[in-house]
């Protein structure tokens, strides 16, 4: 009865397809006459495992269902500041519902068949557009894995087309650090080396094949790179530019500051954080590069009747053409993350996209104020238009240096009226050093929609007061009269 009543083998006859007389029939038509002489023809039998795995009884579909509710709801679930290419957003209901919960979308693969996908490739060719509108470049793809890997296929179009026998791949140290990673072990695999450093400074164009530029830095910071872009163009190396692609709605875009090559992350498009993605990737080049860039195109056409339509372009370049010399690989794309981008942009339109960054800016520009009169350190420490805001990782005072002894002190005594007294602090060593606060070691990043958060109190030693924004353990508030 109980055996009855179990559900567990209503998922397997629904979603495994042969049944034991499709099963019974395929074995005849070639020839053996079990499963278990099958695998014997067929396996090794020194990689064989003799004895079935120890998985436990078989789950229902709702049993399995119910145990990954308990498995997420062993997640907690914070406010990432981490930044870094990653970024919480908002993504409109109407994109959530229609499709990234619509099984008519989230299915969707780069297709194999574009005949029958005139949705999905009308989708992807708003992506290729809209890229190719923010970086200011000819052409863009549809879409790569994430902006790690891109960096990655980017580096080796440069080789493809620096025409040059050097091995070295210059990286800004700005670069995020993931990306760094991952050029790292694409490089060493072939038997190329990568040099990080500053652009401004550190870059020896006659010694690479190529540059990665990251706009703006993982810290913040937005340079302009028209000179050392220059430079690597004089001497037959190719750039690339690492864009924030809504920072490139207010900031000069890489195809007007020269680069050859654009790569970045369409996250902060809409795509929800989903513990570290997926998320889709851009790259766009100049026409002229086209054949060496790695990725699906689609392209406009026209039908038997004569009427517009999409199809996949360039298809020389794919891996059922050129096998194992392919410039493009059909699972290097996250169609469902860059459908999404592109209806984020369709949703709200230029202008819209623009007053967006220009928000987000003004709220890391009031961060920023707030964080200076508090006292703490943040780069990058000009106005210059980044929505990046990063804590230093010493936590040092604005007060700069002060004298041994002082640093981490104690809260100064309070006065009968709640204020700590700015007495003068005792004269200085000659051997001074960074003066170190009570709040923790750690570093903070503060990116995109920033917010005023609670911090613990902190206690200046040179002042000897805690700032007026917070409270001490007596709840009272202290204030620093001291100058910045």
């Amino acid at each position: 009865m109980i055996t009855e009543l179990s559900a567990s083998k209503g998922f397997e006859s629904r979603h495994i397809g042969p049944s034991p007389q499709d099963v019974s029939a395929m074995l005849q038509t070639i020839g053996v006459s079990s499963l278990d002489e099958l695998i014997a023809q067929t396996v090794p039998d020194d990689i064989r495992q003799r004895s079935p795995l120890d998985l436990g009884p078989a789950l229902s579909e709702m049993e399995a269902l119910e145990k990954a509710r308990q498995l997420a709801a062993r997640n907690i679930v914070l406010t990432s500041l981490i930044g870094q290419g990653y970024y919480g957003t908002i993504l409109p209901p109407v994109i959530q519902r229609n499709i990234l919960e619509n099984p008519a979308w989230y299915t969707a693969y780069t297709p194999y068949q574009p005949e029958i996908s005139q949705g999905r490739l009308e989708a992807l060719l708003n992506f290729q557009t809209m890229i190719a509108d923010l970086t200011a470049l000819d052409i863009a793809n549809a879409s790569l894995l994430d902006e790690a890997t891109a960096a990655a296929e980017a580096m080796a179009m440069a080789k493809r087309i620096s025409q040059s026998g050097r091995t070295v791949f210059f990286a800004d140290r700005d670069c995020h650090p993931q990306t760094l990673a991952v050029l790292k072990t694409r490089a060493e695999g072939l038997g190329w080396r990568i040099a990080t450093g500053n652009p401004m400074q550190d870059m020896d164009p006659e010694l690479i094949f190529g540059a990665i530029l990251q706009y703006p830095g993982t810290f913040g910071a937005v340079r302009d790179f028209r000179e050392p872009i220059s430079r690597l163009k004089a001497a037959g190396a190719i750039s690339v530019l690492a864009a924030d692609p809504l920072a490139l709605t207010l900031l000069k875009p890489p195809g007007e500051l020269g680069a050859d090559i654009a790569i970045g992350s369409v996250q902060r498009l809409g795509l929800p954080m989903g513990f570290g993605g997926p998320h889709a990737a851009y790259i766009a080049t100049k026409d002229v590069y086209k054949r060496a860039l790695p990725g699906r195109l689609v392209g406009v056409s026209v039908d038997s009747r004569g009427n517009e339509a999409y199809r996949l372009a360039l298809q020389t370049r794919e891996q059922h053409i050129r096998r194992e010399k392919a410039t493009s690989n059909i699972c290097t794309a996250a169609v469902l993350m860059a459908v999404i981008a592109s209806m984020y942009a369709v949703y709200h339109g230029p202008d819209g996209l623009k007053a967006i960054a220009r928000r987000i800016h003004k709220t890391a520009s009031s961060l920023k104020t707030g964080l200076l009169t508090l006292g703490w350190n943040v780069r990058p420490s000009a106005a210059d238009g980044s929505n990046t805001l990063t804590m230093l990782p010493s936590n040092e005072c604005r007060h700069g240096t002060h004298a041994p002894g002082f640093a981490a002190s104690p809260a100064a005594p309070e006065t009968p009226s709640g204020r700590a007294p700015h007495a003068s602090p005792p004269a200085r060593s000659a051997a001074r050093r960074p003066h170190k606060s009570t709040q923790p070691r750690e570093t903070l990043d503060y990116r995109l929609n920033a917010t005023l958060i609670p911090f613990a109190a902190r206690t200046c030693s040179q002042c000897r007061a805690r700032s007026e924004w917070h409270r001490g353990a007596s709840g009272r508030a202290r204030s620093c009269g001291a100058s910045g």
